[in-house]
């Protein structure tokens, strides 16, 4: 059973998330907040597996309630956080990505996606589309560029391939593009994804990305898959 938090500041987008997630066998609403100084609480309370936590709110917003969701709790027994936007070009998504948040929805993401998304975060996985990816590289291209790789010791910890998996990992490439560009089986890449995310320390793939754009692992430019 994965028990789910909705944070939103509109208790009718609330209304509509229950209902479509209380109709799932495999899915329990434990609670409602309707502000992130709420969802913090609830958190604590009530210890879910995912939080539907919307970006724009009043008195605490998403972005920052993930921060302190995230940072109040062990990697073992923090939520997986999923943010809602009704925006695709939402200009809180890198920092959300950077704060924790393992995947983004739009508000208007028909049910079965939402039920799938939500499925996909609480086995561990990020949910980071194409759109997302490209999304995180164009913000980064309006920073100040990669910081030096000397910042991010545990790179030098990744073998060969595991680097090379992780670049591909950044240009948006799915476990299954990342086992056909490399002649490898899926399962050795899921090997790989492990193994990195454990050597640096990072909670999924999302994380994984910016960390890949901030070193200068990878170049902002086509993040598609050939």
């Amino acid at each position: 059973m994965i028990r789910i938090l909705l944070v939103d500041d509109q208790a009718l987008v609330r209304a509509g998330f229950r209902m479509i997630l209380d109709a799932e066998p495999e899915m329990e609403v434990v609670g409602e907040a309707s502000d992130g100084r709420e969802a913090v609480d609830q958190v604590h309370a009530l210890s879910p597996d995912v939080v539907l936590m919307d970006i724009r709110m009043p008195e605490l917003d998403g972005l920052e309630a993930a921060r302190r969701i995230l940072s109040s709790t062990t990697n073992g027994d923090a939520p997986k956080i999923l943010m809602l936007t009704t925006f695709d070009l939402d200009e809180y998504v890198y920092e959300a990505l950077r704060a924790g948040a393992s995947g983004f929805l739009l508000k208007d993401t028909p049910p079965e996606q939402l039920v799938g998304a939500i499925h996909v975060i609480a086995n561990g996985e990020a949910l980071l589309s194409p759109s997302i990816t490209r999304r995180v590289i164009s913000e980064f291209v309006k920073g100040t560029g990669p910081k030096p790789q000397a910042q991010f010791p545990r790179l030098q910890e990744l073998t060969a391939r595991e680097l090379e998996v992780l670049q591909l990992i950044a240009k948006g490439y799915s476990n299954a593009e990342i086992a056909r560009a490399l002649f490898v089986s899926e399962t050795t890449v899921k090997t790989h994804v492990a193994r990195i995310l454990m050597k640096l320390q990072l909670r999924d793939r999302v994380q994984a990305v910016v960390l890949a754009y901030e070193a200068g692992v990878v170049q902002p430019g086509d993040n598609s898959p050939e």
